[in-house]
């Protein structure tokens, strides 16, 4: 059986447009075919200070993969295209080639020691909200049962 999953994808080092181009082929590729893709959206780094902006996208891909394998696989896809997964203590956010985050994933809630679906901050977040909104403007949040464009209409950010 296969399932809509929603990601959010974000570059701010070397050839962004590039970088996000590489990871949505492998995800393709890997995970399963790609229902829509947004447009890139410029943005601010969000947690942190930098000079270099992201751009960021959101993917709907229809996949057979279970959540945990397939956070494995964007995981590896990750590290594949350069990505160091962050150790230190209060560095939680960094520049980085490549980010992959799993937002939704049909109308799954999970909460394990390594994956939270839907993700825990997506909607305090705009600039994962404006690219899911383009491509799933009426995707009905499972938890709080709010649409993304609702939760983009609200969002603090």
């Amino acid at each position: 059986m296969s399932t809509n999953v929603y990601l959010g994808l974000g570059s701010n080092q070397g050839d962004r447009q590039a970088n996000l181009a590489a990871a949505i082929e492998l995800l393709t590729q890997q995970a399963g075919s790609l229902v829509a893709a947004s447009r890139c959206y410029e943005t601010a780094p969000w947690g942190f200070h930098s000079p270099h902006p992201f751009l960021n996208a959101a993917l709907c891909l229809r996949t057979a993969l279970d959540p945990i394998p397939l956070l494995r696989l964007t995981q590896r896809i990750e590290r594949q295209l350069g990505r160091t997964i962050k150790t230190s203590p209060g560095h939680a956010y960094a520049d980085r080639p490549i980010d992959i985050d799993i937002l939704f994933y049909g109308d799954l809630t999970l909460t394990s020691p390594t994956l939270t679906i839907p993700h825990p901050a997506l909607h305090l977040r705009r600039f994962v909200l404006e690219p899911l909104a383009e491509i799933a403007p009426t995707l009905r949040h499972p938890t709080l049962g709010r649409t993304v464009s609702e939760l983009l209409d609200t969002c603090p950010e």
